[in-house]
């Protein structure tokens, strides 16, 4: 379980196609407290760390995720977002993160807004805007972020300079593919009444 909250900038190193998958290799300062087995929060998909060595670590990625996320695009260079696991000591500062992507969604807008920056999303499939709701919690890329507008083809964040800076967040442009992780007590609760 992860809170939304980056601790590291990382950068994808070699990805190598395998049969199974796709091995991808990250580059990140939070080596020293990642051994294998380990899951670590890649953009906001929770990997296992197969290996680690030389400040970077190699995960195991399946079709499945490959499918699901925007890491079947991931390519050398590209910035990553790192976080690893919530322990039970930790102050869960953003919001209950799985690493378990629901789906991507692109970018429709950024714009300026004071100090902020507005970002408009449009999930891949809108019927998921279901679990939205204003003021309440979404994971973009692996970001725990609070939704400042919602209608029926997106929603919108705003990002303060903090977010801007600490995240890959900052870099996006509008017809980017971002990864969405909808809030799980959502889920389950309608999980729940269909029964």
């Amino acid at each position: 379980m992860f809170t939304g909250l980056v601790m590291d900038l990382g950068e994808v190193g070699e990805v190598v196609q395998t049969a199974g998958g796709v091995r991808l290799h990250v580059r990140t300062t939070l080596t020293s407290e990642v051994s294998p087995g380990d899951s670590v929060a890649v953009n906001g998909v929770c990997l296992t760390a197969a290996t680690v060595d030389d400040g970077a670590f190699a995960a195991d990625v399946m079709h499945e995720t490959l499918r699901r996320s925007s890491l079947g695009g991931a390519h050398t260079g590209a910035q990553v977002n790192v976080e690893l696991p919530l322990r039970p000591a930790d102050r869960l500062g953003g919001h209950v993160v799985q690493g378990h992507v629901d789906a991507t969604g692109t970018v429709a807008s950024t714009e300026p807004d004071g100090f902020a920056r507005r970002l408009r999303v449009e999930p891949a499939d809108p019927a998921l805007l279901r679990y939205v709701v204003d003021k309440g919690s979404i994971a973009v890329d692996g970001v725990s972020l609070t939704v400042s507008a919602l209608d029926d083809a997106a929603f919108e964040v705003s990002l303060i300079p903090e977010t801007l800076e600490r995240t890959t967040l900052g870099t996006l442009r509008t017809g980017m593919t971002v990864n969405l992780e909808f809030d799980v007590l959502a889920k389950y609760v309608e999980r729940l009444i269909s029964r």
